[in-house]
């Protein structure tokens, strides 16, 4: 039995009501295009349906007809509607006859960014296992308001102790994490482990185990689509924010991250700095050597810049150490399974697109390796205990970074994986956020200045 098979005979048995079109903008936003049950066919997922590709930030408005398809590999039953529906992950086309695939779709660009490891023969695929950490509030109010500009957050963990693996009772939203892990293994999300972070506010984590690059991205959508509706389910509210609070831990979203080549990990070598290889090094230098350019992708908000500085083992450092939280690249100190030995970039966030964020991690890595950009001798460590040497730290001013993202981008257009034209409008648009958001006066500053 083919997919489309399977799914004719789900949608019957299951009496689904619904089919909806799960995907994302150039932001990494969710949107969900629902339709009647009715409406799937051979006609449907060979057409599929047209959409305003300009309110996702693919197109100009005055061409900006473009089409989802329904990606008949990825579906799950929305675990929260009422009137039961079937939804589907999909790709984006043009509108054209042959409805060409559209080079800037976010999928699109994580499937061609996986196939550089072969071309390259670097290796056959890649292993990503991110963290995601994420604060939970009983309830948030803000406002920007001429006049009225205000934050106000409600937590029930407004206390002082140490709350890094607190258990019950003083972990308040275990059950939260509990029913949130169990959802998303029933649609095929595998969950390593989750507890509450070090966040006193109902700061939480959930670790996901590896993936191809792609299922990864995909998962980090459903991830945050569970969370989201689980929260407003319960009357709480939930933030990926990266700092939501000036004196609380931030929030990364921390990606592990190896090759596979002949079916072994093609970073392991036994006996060396952290057990890895010279490829694994090569890989380390192409990240540090681009991370002023890279984090403008995998850290694109003005807070991602709040978190991203010294204390609160904040990965600013441009280099790679064994254990070292404060490094972008964390080698793990704990792993002894040959398979299993990686690195961790430290540095990204969840206000980025996943699907653009591995990506460009990928392809910073894979340009290490292909220049063979030596972490150790640019200068990027060994840091650990044993280190007294200052290393530089990340860009901390988000409009430096988009610059180093204008003049430092050719990786990423290394084989068109990023297509230049998507690059020049991710940069113009989070130019006029930045400063959209430069001129909001905000609390701080009236206690700071209102008296002078």
């Amino acid at each position: 039995m083919n997919n489309f098979e399977e799914i004719l005979k789900i949608i019957k048995e299951e009496e689904v009501r619904n089919i909806a079109l799960l995907s994302v903008d150039i932001r990494g936003r969710i949107h969900l295009l629902t339709l009647p049950s009715k409406m799937f066919s051979d006609e449907f997922v060979k057409n599929g349906v047209g959409f305003d590709a300009s309110s996702y930030g693919f197109a100009p408005t005055e061409s900006s007809d473009m089409v989802l398809i329904p990606d008949l590999n990825n579906y799950f039953i929305d675990p929260f509607r009422e009137a039961k529906t079937l939804n589907f992950l999909t790709t984006v086309h043009y509108a054209d006859k042959k409805r060409t695939r559209y080079e800037g779709d976010p999928r699109y660009i994580a499937e061609k960014a996986e196939k550089i490891l072969k071309k390259y023969k670097i290796a056959d695929y890649s292993l990503w296992g991110p963290e995601y950490e994420f604060f939970i509030f009983n309830d948030a109010h803000f406002s920007t308001e001429d006049g009225n500009s205000y934050i106000e957050i409600d937590s029930i963990e407004e206390s002082n102790f140490k709350s890094y693996h607190i258990a019950p009772p003083e972990d308040l939203y275990y059950w939260f994490r509990d029913e949130a892990v169990a959802i998303m293994e029933s649609l095929g999300v595998d969950v390593k482990y989750h507890h509450h972070e070090v966040g006193i506010w109902g700061q939480q984590e959930i670790e996901t185990k590896f993936e191809t690059l792609l299922k990864a991205a995909d998962d980090a959508i459903i991830i945050k689509y569970i969370l989201k509706n689980l929260a407003a389910e319960n009357e709480l509210k939930i933030t990926f924010m990266p700092k939501p609070l000036k004196n609380q831990a931030g929030n990364g979203w921390h990606v592990h991250q190896f090759l596979i080549k002949n079916r072994k990990n093609a970073f392991y070598k036994e006996g060396e700095y952290g057990n890895l290889n010279q490829t694994a090094h090569y890989y380390i230098g192409g990240i540090l050597y681009h991370i002023n350019s890279l984090i403008a992708i995998t850290n694109p908000s003005t807070n991602s810049y709040k978190r991203l500085v010294p204390g609160f083992e904040a990965p600013t450092g441009i280099n790679f150490g064994v254990g070292n939280r404060n490094s972008a690249i964390r080698i793990p100190g704990y792993v002894n399974n040959p398979q299993e030995t990686r690195i961790e970039f430290r540095t990204p966030d969840a206000t980025a697109n996943p699907y653009l964020a591995l990506s460009a991690m990928l392809m910073a890595g894979v340009d290490g390796i292909l220049n063979k950009i030596d972490p150790i001798k640019k200068g990027y460590g060994p840091a650990d205990k044993h280190t007294k040497k200052k290393f530089k730290e990340i860009e901390a001013d988000p409009f430096k970074v988009l610059e180093n993202l204008k003049k430092d981008n050719l990786y990423l257009l290394r084989d068109n994986v990023f297509e230049k034209a998507l690059l020049d409008k991710f940069i113009k648009e989070r130019y006029k956020e930045f400063r959209e958001l430069s001129l909001f006066p905000n609390p701080a500053e009236f206690a700071f200045y209102f008296e002078l």
